[in-house]
């Protein structure tokens, strides 16, 4: 078995993801080339192949952030990330070319984000030696069956929830599918996460995520009157619905309005056939948590390992890492505008 560092075989890539369980939206070629232009990492998709047949596969993007040094990474900007092999022994000779590439750069870490699709145990092995793994176990991910029946899917959330759902519904919220108005959902979602003290992405990037993906990235927009209150955007892979980039107006979210949005997503899912309801990564003891344990879901513990390199500490980029509490309190004081400009120039630093 050899590994390689795959330029142009996307087509490859891609079937042998969309035929493997663990291979998530997240595995798929066409990141590849949107992170690396939007972000400016440099992408490193390695493949295990095996007498011409791929046998694992590992995206990775070299960060170089202001904030946090270099790393070698799988996957930023994605919830789910790692390897996607049919033996351990692949999974073991990527994660080793991977060691190697991130040696190379002087990179601090190896990092392998989570995957519910796979039952993952750490791989220690690097050549002759072995690495002491780190894991981190911030985050979890939620997820649920979709039901065929509108009526069990409704009746599977708690019923406090489910009053939620329907003061949406009396309020007169609408729902509306439409990429081409994705300016508005741009508007909501910048707002709802300056309000958390997190800088947004640019406009461009979900302009590249709607253009690269197609029928596979849908906007869901929620309407009170003449006026867009909530957003997500939404992607769709094999039998998977995952409500991605969200948020509502902080001054309408005495309407329910999420409520109101996800339960159309599920909806939208039941009658198109999926099967699953991703409702993606948290952080346990933040609002997005609860709100999805209130919805009935149970949280996945989702791991990430880091191989450390030149660094033995695991990097703390969450909003609860103390030092970073003062810049969340001044930027959600700041103008929206404001933020709108900075933000892409600094999210690219902190993946």
């Amino acid at each position: 078995m050899q590994t390689t560092i795959c330029q142009n075989d996307g087509t490859r890539w891609d079937e042998f993801v969309s035929a493997h369980p663990g291979g998530t939206f997240f595995h798929q070629w066409k990141w590849r080339e949107i992170i690396a232009t939007v972000f400016g990492y440099e992408p490193y998709y390695l493949l295990a192949e095996e007498r011409g047949d791929i046998q694992g596969v590992l995206p990775l993007f070299l960060v170089r952030s202001l904030l946090f040094g270099r790393s070698l990474m799988a996957m930023p900007w994605a919830v789910y990330g790692g390897a996607v092999t049919n033996t351990k022994d692949a999974e073991t000779l990527l994660i080793q070319k991977a060691m190697t590439i991130a040696t190379k750069h002087h990179a601090k870490y190896l990092e392998l984000r989570g995957n519910p699709y796979l039952h993952q145990e750490p791989v220690t092995a690097t050549g002759n030696s072995r690495v002491a793994v780190k894991q981190k176990d911030l985050y979890v991910t939620f997820m649920c069956e979709i039901d065929p029946n509108d009526e069990v899917n409704l009746n599977r959330i708690p019923r406090k929830q489910r009053r939620m759902v329907r003061q949406g519904e009396k309020h007169g919220l609408k729902a509306v599918i439409n990429n081409r108005r994705l300016h508005e959902f741009y508007e909501v979602y910048a707002e709802s996460v300056r309000n958390l003290g997190t800088p947004v992405f640019g406009f461009s990037y979900f302009q590249r995520l709607v253009e690269s993906f197609g029928d596979a990235c849908k906007v869901f927009l929620v309407e009170y009157g003449d006026k867009v209150v909530a957003a997500v955007m939404v992607f769709f892979y094999k039998d998977q619905v995952m409500p991605y980039y969200g948020g509502a107006l902080k001054e309408h979210l005495n309407l329910a309005p999420n409520d109101f949005m996800y339960w159309e997503v599920l909806r939208y899912g039941a009658a198109h056939g999926y099967k699953i309801f991703d409702f993606g990564r948290s952080k346990e003891g933040t609002g997005a948590y609860n709100f999805k344990r209130h919805w009935g879901f149970e949280p996945r513990p989702l791991p990430y390992l880091y191989y450390p390199i030149k660094s033995r500490q695991i990097p703390d980029t969450s909003a609860f890492n103390p030092k970073l509490q003062w810049a969340i309190r001044i930027w959600r004081s700041l103008p929206l505008k404001l933020t709108m400009a900075l933000g892409p120039r600094i999210v690219r630093h902190v993946p």
